[in-house]
């Protein structure tokens, strides 16, 4: 156990619906520990909204394992098992929330998440890394507009948007810090402009640095898969050659296939491509820290080109990144998708950046 686990903060309530998510909650908890003067038996009650997809799953249980070794608290909560899982859900966390002074929140686009921020009377509200929408998020909270995920901007509200608009507004105006509300943005991603009156830390991963590693690294090159065709910005057939390509050029072996693709398409890189697909238990970022691991790790534009070279601070292993040919993307990609994807590449530290490869 972390000798500074435990320390979160009383009356500390965190949202988690990802394994990335609820791994930054620990690097937050870490972080926040030498801060606090509360005693051994402060804690952090870790609430995790389960969804329905069983890798998704497998690694929530993971990290809800390493999280009570740190000495938190995990409630489990099945928010999407079946129509009435939400109501459930929402009324056994109506009086925590009513009783916390701190809520952490993983995703500030979750529905779930902003119906509960509706709720809470917290003043002290801290939002995690949730991947590249951090990024996102930070820009449309310091902007004023409504919060929206990046793949689907662009594209007319559908009746859903509109219905639910009223409780997404409300829980922008919560994440706005006023007189009475203290907003921190606890992230490895990089910021270009913060939003007035919030607090910005830096999340350098120390708790993963602390917890494992230094890897055993190999000669060979490792691959990181993306969800960008499952979310519909990247066409499959590209994408499939661009990554044999790639992975031809680098000598690649191995494919760390992301949560959110599917049995399908695996198989067809693995057949077309003769990589080994791995499905990881837990996050990257543990895996990596863990080993072995490739002395190169090659990724399109995603969360890892900013995390990995954190969490492998020290070691000898180099992450480069492709970037996305404008070819590539399906009709119904956001206009901004191009965008935001040079973004994310662009701002990356400590990577090599990769031409993108020619997909014919």
């Amino acid at each position: 156990m972390s000798p500074r686990a435990g320390s979160a903060g009383l009356k500390t309530l965190a949202f988690v619906e990802s394994p990335v998510q609820l791994l930054n909650v620990l690097e937050w908890a870490h972080a926040q520990a030498p801060h606090t003067q509360e005693g051994p038996d402060a804690g952090l009650t870790l609430v995790v909204l389960s969804p329905i997809d069983p890798m998704t799953r497998g690694q929530l249980r993971r990290m809800s394992e390493l999280a009570r070794q740190e000495g938190h608290e995990v409630r489990w909560e099945e928010a999407r098992g079946g129509a009435m899982a939400p109501f459930h859900t929402i009324g056994g966390l109506t009086g925590m929330l009513r009783r916390a002074d701190r809520v952490v929140l993983g995703d500030p686009f979750s529905r779930y998440v902003q119906l509960l921020l509706t709720i809470t009377k917290a003043r002290d509200l801290v939002v995690v890394d949730d991947g590249t929408a951090t990024m996102e998020f930070v820009a449309q909270l310091a902007s004023g507009e409504r919060l929206v995920r990046w793949h689907r901007k662009g594209g007319r509200p559908g009746p859903r948007d509109l219905i639910f608009a009223p409780v997404s507004s409300s829980a922008r105006r919560r994440l706005t810090p006023g007189e009475k509300r203290r907003v921190e943005i606890f992230s490895s991603m990089p910021m270009a402009q913060t939003p007035a009156g919030v607090t910005v830390t830096a999340n350098t991963f120390a708790w993963t640095r602390f917890r494992f590693g230094p890897p055993r690294i190999t000669k060979g090159a490792d691959m990181v898969g993306t969800s960008l065709v499952e979310t519909g910005v990247v066409d499959g057939d590209s994408y499939l050659e661009a990554v044999r390509s790639l992975a031809k050029a680098h000598g690649a072996t191995r494919y760390f296939a992301h949560r959110r693709e599917g049995t399908e398409k695996l198989h067809r890189l693995a057949v077309e491509t003769g990589l080994e697909i791995v499905r990881p238990d837990l996050p990257l970022e543990l895996i990596a820290r863990r080993g072995p691991i490739g002395r190169t790790i090659l990724s399109f534009p995603s969360t890892v080109v900013h995390t990995l070279p954190l969490a492998l601070s020290g070691t000898e292993v180099r992450v480069a990144v492709c970037d996305i040919d404008p070819a590539w993307l399906t009709e119904s990609a956001s206009p901004r998708a191009q965008g935001f994807l040079s973004g994310v590449t662009g701002t990356a530290r400590d990577v090599h950046r990769l031409s993108a490869v020619t997909a014919v």
